[in-house]
Parts: C-alpha cells; structure tokens; sequence
C-alpha cells in the first residue's frame, strides 16, 4: 500500500492586529533573551505578542482567544510573567526613546503633560474602585504624564475618587530617572494651587515650573498644549480591550495600557 504524502499545515490568515515582518524586526531585538539554562523555549514569541495584542485590539476575553493562535494559559502566562518582571515598562520605555530619536528629539523630554482619564470598571473590580463625583463615574483613574509627542513618560492606575493632584506628583516621582532634562509641567486648571506646584518642584527639582492652561471660555475650546495628552487618551480608544477596565489588579491595568502603547509605537517606527 502506498502512503499519502504528508502535508505541511497550512499558515494561518493574519489578523489585522499581528505584527507585521517590519514591526517584528523592530521589536524582536528588544524582548527577553532565553534564559541559556533549563527547559528550551518552545513556543514563537511573535504569536505570543500577536495573542496579547489581539485581546487588545479585539477587547475578548483570554478564553476566546481564536484556535489558530497560542493556548490562552500560555498567552496570559506570558503577560503576567512580563508585567511581574517591568517587561512591559521597559519595552515601552526603550520604544519611546527610538520614536523620540526618530522624530529628531533627544531621548528624554524637557516638557511634561499632566493629566487623568476616569474610565468605568466591569463590576467593582479589587480593592481599588471608587467613584468619581466630577465625572460620576464609577471605577478607576488613569493618571499619565506625557511628553511634548504625546508619548507616555509615566502612568498610574487609582481608584476613580482619588485626587488627581495627588496622582500626578507620584507619577513623576517614580518616573524621576526619566526627567532629567525637564523644564516645565504643563497642567489645565484642575491642577492648579501653590501646593501642587511645590510638590512638583520638590519631586522633580526646584528648577521646574508648573504652568496652568486655562479656560478662555465656557464653551468647547481646543487648549493649546493640553490637547497633546487628551490625543493619548484618544489613542487607547482604538484598543476595545481598554474601554473600561476589565483587569482585577491596576498593575494589570498599567500593563495593557503599556501592551497598546508599545503596538502603537512599534508600527511608527516600523513605517
């Protein structure tokens, strides 16, 4: 009896949110080298990435992840992992400073952009949830600080009624070795008062000023240098996983928002 030859399993169809060649050669060089000692590495890294930034994209659940890409335990393993290790923050971080460069920037910013975003949690998820009375919202706080390009020097996750002052100065504290060549905290009005001031100049030196742009008007009005930061948070919107807050833990919360920036500047310096 003859055999029936063999046939090679057919290359998946891509999905709009993979990688593609350029993007991957971009990143590829950036990722955790194989440990050298133990079990080799068996699973494709650039589907593990293409996975994690389909949840994204997509907004599904790590369950409904499609067939044709790596088990869903592996994929979140993966993300986990990463983020309990500051993966994902250095990745960002690293992207950043390429993109800057590209642009024909220096690689650290001398001008920060203050600012928080409420968003809305899927039930009361963890102990950080509250509610935030200005935008009657229930769930957390995105607090970012971002540079002239609008690329995120630092963020936090909170729960939605905490003060927004308060994010902003721990923001940029532990965001510090990154401030080196700061000069000046742009903010809108919310961020205004004597005391937030000085806690930015203790934190971030003595140098840096705090400029507040206010309301001309009480109507809509595009604020110069303050639609920079409300453009990043425009940003997360093309990520349906970023909607609201789906995660249990705000560390979770910061490692998807990392996750979508990082695709985000991956394809920039990719084009």
């Amino acid at each position: 009896m003859s055999r029936l030859p063999k046939v090679a399993p057919a290359q998946r169809q891509p999905y709009p949110s993979d990688l593609s060649d350029a993007e991957w050669t971009v990143l590829a060089p950036l990722l955790p080298a194989p440990k050298g000692f133990g079990h080799p590495r068996t699973v494709d890294l650039r589907e593990i990435l293409n996975a994690i930034f389909y949840v994204q994209r997509s907004g599904c659940q790590w369950e409904m992840l499609p067939h044709d890409l790596p088990p869903y335990p592996t994929v979140y393993g993966y993300f986990r992992k990463w983020q309990r290790q500051g993966i994902w923050a250095a990745l960002h971080d690293q992207l950043r400073q390429q993109l800057r460069q590209k642009l024909g920037r220096e690689p650290e910013s001398s001008v920060a952009i203050a600012d928080s975003q409420s968003v809305k949690t899927a039930g009361k998820k963890g102990a950080v949830y509250g509610y935030d009375g200005g935008k009657k919202v229930k769930g957390r706080k995105r607090h970012i600080v971002v540079d002239a390009q609008g690329l995120v020097i630092g963020m936090l996750v909170s729960e939605a009624n905490a003060s927004e002052r308060l994010g902003a100065v721990v923001v940029l504290h532990e965001a510090q070795p990154k401030l080196s060549r700061l000069e000046v905290v742009w903010v809108d009005q919310g961020y205004s008062g004597e005391n937030f001031a000085r806690a930015v100049q203790q934190v971030c030196g003595e140098s840096v000023r705090v400029e507040v742009i206010e309301r001309q008007s009480s109507g809509f009005e595009i604020l110069p240098k303050r639609w920079i930061v409300e453009r990043t948070f425009g940003w997360f919107n093309w990520f349906r996983r970023l909607s609201k807050d789906y995660e249990l833990y705000t560390s979770m919360s910061e490692a998807m928002l990392y996750g979508a920036l990082i695709r985000l500047m991956t394809g920039r310096l990719a084009a």
